[in-house]
């Protein structure tokens, strides 16, 4: 499989900002992107300057005070067309993202799709900004609540979904009104630059004004904090870790901006004695492993009940050496298990192995770099599964790389708390066919976690529900339900059409 990138827009060396149509002859340091699959060089990028930002940035707040007037079902109308540039260039995207983070194949259509699915969500929400109407304690007075835009919307995006969490967020924002800067991850630059690169028809036939839709590649420490600090933006989205996260929240709340923060997870999966295990095993595996356990919502931790913890570790280990031989390139269709991004990945899941082990931890399958003619970046490895304690360092860390803990549980409350008792709550489930069990795990004293399913993985959320969790997981939210809302500003209204004033709890103040 091999897909030419100039029809993406991908030159050898390509500028690092853009305000939509319009591209900046960026003069920075060039950043090259290294495929995982190979160490192969793809491209480079010559990054931005303080001075493409703040130019940047002048057409944002010039493009900002036109986009929020045009009505929100005509802008609907420009994402809707986005969806359909990026549903004509779904396989060339979707090989891009493979090629340049190191998922298969399939995740990556799978991506791409899900880009396409939050447009067509976009579109149906832009005649959806509903506000409510309430009922006035004061006679012949109306109340009601509305949304208006909140302005520039930061976004600053991971390597793992280069493409689907700027569509998360840029989608809404665009519909909500508001106009956005993307700061996609130096890891994954030519994703972005492709997805800019596969709306500027639609933004050109709707004489969409130039600084809508942003995007600037630049070094951290040219555009890092300070990005952040910048009292032009007053909501910043971020994807990233948990240490990063803070440290963003830190610098947006300084200066009362607001955040939607998608951070480290350390998802559980409670496997009961009532689970259907063909069904179990099949999700958690794909949970685990899939795009080489760099999701964050990959399944960290399996809480298994004591009476079938032997079985599931069996037919798990099984399952492992079946995907073993399935390891290797993304763009193979049969390959499953790809690289991890880079070599830095590849150390920390070493050390996360080394480090579990000597506290008590044992490791019963995988845990090396694969190496050979199939393997020449260095990036791959073998998944591992470990048994282990809950309350191990390590088991509290969230590790970005294939490694499951297999930890054992007797009675479902005892299994809820050691669901509960991480620093993260961003995905956690539940098999079983007990109905209380399921129920349990829902209620307000189940799981803490911002999702919770019953007999489905903790990995792929649908756009249709609002993603994000709690604790250090940061507490945002983004996607589906009213997650909208977040890219706006409400406003409480209240009108007097009796002809006299009336003050509001009874008060009577005559002068």
């Amino acid at each position: 499989m091999n897909f030419n990138l100039k029809n993406l827009g991908i030159d050898l060396i390509n500028p690092g900002a853009s305000t939509g149509n319009g591209w900046f002859d960026t003069h920075g340091d060039e950043t090259t992107s290294y495929s995982p699959i190979d160490g192969s060089i793809i491209a480079k990028v010559k990054n931005a300057t303080l001075d493409d930002y703040e130019k940047l940035m002048a057409k944002a707040q010039e493009a900002y005070l036109k986009w929020r007037i045009i009505p929100a079902p005509k802008r609907g109308e420009v994402v809707r067309q986005i969806g359909e540039a990026l549903r004509k260039r779904k396989e060339e995207l979707g090989y891009l993202v493979s090629l340049e983070m190191g998922k298969i194949y399939e995740e990556g259509l799978g991506e791409v799709q899900e880009m396409i699915d939050i447009c067509e969500f976009a579109v149906g929400q832009s005649r959806l900004l509903n506000g409510a109407t309430m009922h006035s304690e004061r006679p012949s007075h109306r109340m009601y609540d509305q949304y208006h835009p909140i302005g520039i919307l930061g976004i600053i995006t991971s390597f793992n979904f280069p493409v689907a969490v700027w569509a998360w967020n840029s989608m809404l924002a665009a519909i909500a009104g508001d106009v956005v800067i993307w700061k996609p991850s130096s890891k994954t630059p030519l994703c972005a630059i492709a997805v800019q690169k596969i709306i500027t028809e639609a933004l050109r036939n709707n004489h969409v004004p130039e600084g809508v839709f942003n995007m600037i590649i630049a070094k951290s420490s040219v555009l890092g904090d300070n990005f952040a600090a910048d009292k032009r933006i007053p909501l910043v989205s971020a994807t990233g870790s948990t240490e990063v996260g803070k440290k963003i929240a830190a610098i947006v709340g300084k200066r009362l901006g607001k955040t939607i923060l998608e951070l480290g997870g350390n998802n559980a999966v409670i496997i009961s004695e009532y689970a259907k295990l063909d069904m179990t095993l099949q999700s958690v595996v794909f949970g685990s492993v899939g795009t080489c356990g760099q999701r964050c919502t990959s399944t960290r931790r399996l809480i298994i009940h004591e009476s079938v913890f032997e079985t599931v570790k069996e037919r798990l280990i099984s399952a492992y050496q079946s995907i073993s031989e399935r390891i290797g390139n993304p763009l193979d269709k049969e390959t499953l298990v790809g690289p991890l991004v880079d070599e830095l990945a590849v150390k920390n899941f070493l050390y996360a192995i080394e480090e579990v082990q000597k506290e008590g931890g044992k490791l019963v399958f995988g845990g090396t770099v694969l190496q050979g003619e199939k393997y020449l970046s260095g990036n791959y490895v073998m998944p591992a599964i470990v048994e282990a304690e809950n309350h191990y360092k390590m088991v509290q860390k969230e590790t970005f790389a294939p490694i499951v803990y297999l930890i054992k549980y007797k009675t479902i409350e005892e299994a809820i708390d050691l669901n509960n008792h991480v620093p993260q709550g961003l995905s956690s489930c539940i098999f079983t066919e007990n109905l209380v069990e399921a129920e349990k795990f829902l209620s307000e004293t189940g799981s803490d976690c911002g999702i919770a399913n019953v007999n489905l993985g903790t990995s792929g959320a649908e756009i249709g529900g609002a993603f994000g969790g709690e604790k250090e997981t940061g507490g945002g939210r983004e996607s589906g339900s009213d997650a909208w809302k977040t890219y706006m500003r409400r406003q409480t209204n209240t009108i007097n059409f009796s002809g006299q004033t009336a003050l509001a709890q009874g008060i009577t103040f005559d002068f």
